[in-house]
């Protein structure tokens, strides 16, 4: 094997094992939920709203990445230690 295959195998299993290691747990996705429901409504924050999706979330974790659902809809994703809360569409 050259030298180049090498680094290309060594770097690729570097990051796989770096997105195992980071995947966000289910808090961290929860606490993602919460953060990002008090952004777009104080008073759906005030009224706990964000503590209920949150609660009612479920995670599923896919080894590399996760994602969370509410209702069968996902609600949020992460990998690499990040999380995003999807936006709910305009329908």
């Amino acid at each position: 094997m050259s030298r180049s295959h090498v680094v290309t195998a060594v770097v690729t299993a570097l990051v796989v094992a770096s997105a195992f290691a980071l995947n966000p747990s289910p808090e961290q996705h929860r606490a993602r939920i919460r953060e990002a429901i008090a952004e777009r409504s104080p008073l759906a924050a005030a009224l706990g709203v964000g503590a209920l999706a949150a609660f009612a979330s479920t995670y599923h974790p896919l080894g590399v990445a996760s994602y969370t659902t509410v209702n069968d809809r996902t609600v949020s994703i992460g990998a690499f230690g990040m999380v995003l809360v999807i936006q709910p569409s305009k329908e």
